[in-house]
């Protein structure tokens, strides 16, 4: 059986939304406390206790454990477990109800306001302003003064006062969506305003309403808690936590259990739900499946079945690459995406790592330093070797000490990888102080000098700058220079020239080979264009759907491909008059599987 089956059939550690849920332990507590809270107080007209409303003058304010009254009784002699169930069934209720009418009625108003826009907007938003401006409890007091105490009517008065939480919070998610590309798409496509809302924006805006209504859950229960102290919410006899703590606030100092247990209740209930609520967010957000709902690990996981020695062509190398295989833990098993490459890249070479998208060039070059996201990233075999150490059999603090220091990375979009609210000077500065001991003052000048070595002009007028004032072809000059910041003998460049205009990417080109023949540095060049590959390499590797056709010197590739795959990637760059006749060409090249 081969290691791309084995790999495939491995069992995944995640699968499905319940358990990803289970995977956030605070959320599974949450869960499970509430579950067994509303089995109880569902259970309760069957369960063997006393009825809730029973008067006993004469076994008033019996203690806990007391014969037949397992927490005891309050001032009138009834029994405090039976209350308490009873009353949590009915603040459940409540609580449940008027948060799903809140978040009902909010997120209506938020969704329509925040796609329409203009006067709807503002009509819409200003009526929300209104409510907003009376402080929410004051408000549910005139609204249950005005309707009348009861429980019904608190219920109504709590879910109009929260109304506002949800229409705002939802209405500014969708401002922002309203205008996406997808959104654009799906109006292009001659999709109806409704459809597009329910299941364009809608969709986005879901986990924004779980988690708010969580939120709000322990709130109204709360609230509705503070109607009931105070008279307004349930009437005697019925029974809610708020009113056991009402009744019992006065013998706070000669009864302190009366007020204490459904204080304590209505604390769980509260926390139980928020931290399910957490949950529940996250395991309907599809952003998150992939890995990030678990606490993401410092060095990609490595759960490798064979360690591959270093071969004879790899020692001495700077970097040697040995049988290495990554993969991604999915409904189906850990997908392979690197399948047991191996090369080695020497001293002062340029190594061109070439494919097409999606064939698995940046998982490699990530899998190098332990850099994929873990989860769901996993290292399943091979060894990558470092000035002939095994980078994935050292600590993780090791891992991290290489990274930036002995080997550096150069992505392909730095707007993406530099910090929008810290200058130049300040992102360069800090690179160098991360491994090296130097003053704020001696980092800022190397940090200038280093803006000077990339051919940035004005070097310490820029390093004031901020990212979005400089131009693609400087802030890749940035990237470089950050790269360079603590003399790395290894540098990864993964497609550093894609972004940029043709003029920029011979500049960016010819800079990086200046820094490699002065430096002596290892350079693994990642890119999907053979005239980068021309231009600047040494040695190139083919790579396709996660496996190397075909390794050699540069010139031997361009001029005598073996690989169909290779002769199809090299054809595809069109010739200046080659005209009709290119496409003649390639279809004479020979068939190559999936392409």
């Amino acid at each position: 059986m081969s290691a791309t089956t084995k790999l495939a059939r491995q069992k995944s550690r995640r699968k499905t939304a319940w358990q990803l849920l289970m995977n956030n332990r605070l959320a599974a507590a949450g869960f499970y406390i509430i579950a067994a809270l509303v089995v109880l107080v569902l259970a309760a007209p069957i369960l063997p206790i006393d009825n809730p409303d029973t008067i006993d003058l004469v076994g008033r304010l019996q203690p806990a454990l007391s014969d037949g009254h397992l927490l005891g009784t309050d001032h009138l002699g009834r029994d405090i477990l039976a209350r308490l169930i009873w009353g949590s069934r009915v603040s459940l209720a409540v609580g449940l109800s008027a948060s799903i009418i809140a978040a009902f009625f909010g997120s209506l108003i938020g969704l329509v306001a925040g796609y329409a826009g203009g006067r709807i907007d503002n009509i819409m938003m200003r009526g929300i302003d209104m409510l907003m401006a009376f402080p929410y409890i004051l408000l549910a007091l005139a609204i249950v003064a005005v309707l009348g105490p009861g429980l019904m009517n608190a219920l109504y008065a709590i879910a109009v006062v929260n109304i506002p939480f949800f229409a705002r919070n939802i209405r500014g998610i969708t401002v922002g969506l309203a205008h996406r590309e997808f959104v654009d798409a799906a109006r292009l496509s001659g999709k109806s305003h409704t459809s597009i809302v329910l299941t364009e924006i809608l969709p986005n805006v879901l986990p924004i309403i779980v988690i708010t209504m969580s939120t709000t859950v322990g709130w109204m229960i709360l609230e509705t808690a503070g109607l009931s102290f105070l008279g307004l919410g349930a009437q005697p006899p019925q029974a809610d936590l708020g009113s056991m703590l009402g009744e019992g606030r006065s013998l706070l100092f000669t009864a302190p259990s009366v007020s204490i247990i459904p204080g304590v209740m209505v604390f769980i209930i509260v926390m139980s739900i928020n931290l399910l609520g957490d949950g529940v967010r996250d395991a309907l957000d599809p952003r998150l499946r992939a890995g990030a709902l678990n606490r993401p690990l410092p060095v990609t996981r490595i759960d490798r079945s064979d360690r591959s020695e270093t071969s004879a062509s790899g020692k001495g190398a700077a970097l040697s690459v040995e049988n290495l295989q990554t993969g991604f833990e999915s409904t189906q098993g850990i997908v392979p995406a690197v399948k047991g490459i191996s090369f080695a890249v020497q001293k002062g070479e340029c190594l061109g790592l070439i494919g097409e998208s999606g064939s698995g060039k940046s998982v490699t070059a990530l899998s190098l330093l332990g850099l994929v996201a873990s989860p769901p990233g996993v290292i399943t075999g091979g060894s990558v070797a470092i000035d002939g150490r095994d980078i994935f059999s050292m600590h993780e603090t090791e891992i991290a000490s290489y990274r930036g220091s002995k080997v550096a990375y150069v992505f392909q979009d730095p707007l993406t990888t530099l910090h929008p609210l810290f200058t130049i000077g300040e992102q360069v500065a800090e690179a160098v102080r991360t491994h090296q001991p130097v003053s704020r003052n001696e980092a800022h000048a190397k940090a200038v000098a280093l803006l000077d070595t990339v051919r940035i002009p004005d070097p310490a007028k820029r390093a004031a700058a901020y990212p979005h004032e400089l131009s693609g072809g400087q802030r890749q000059r940035v990237g470089i220079a950050m790269a360079l910041a603590n003399d790395p003998d290894i540098i990864i460049a993964d497609e550093p020239t894609t972004a940029l205009d043709v003029t920029v990417q011979a500049e960016i080109l010819r800079l990086l080979q200046a820094l490699r023949q002065e430096r002596g540095l290892a350079l693994l060049f990642i890119t999907h264009d053979f005239g980068v590959v021309a231009e600047i390499c040494d040695r190139v590797a083919v790579m396709r759907h996660g496996e190397i056709v075909e390794t050699g010197n540069t010139a031997d590739i361009l001029g005598n491909p073996q690989h169909p795959y290779t002769q199809r990637l090299i054809a595809c760059v069109p010739r200046l008059g080659q005209g009709k006749a290119f496409l003649e060409a390639l279809r004479q090249l020979p068939k190559v599987e999936g392409v």
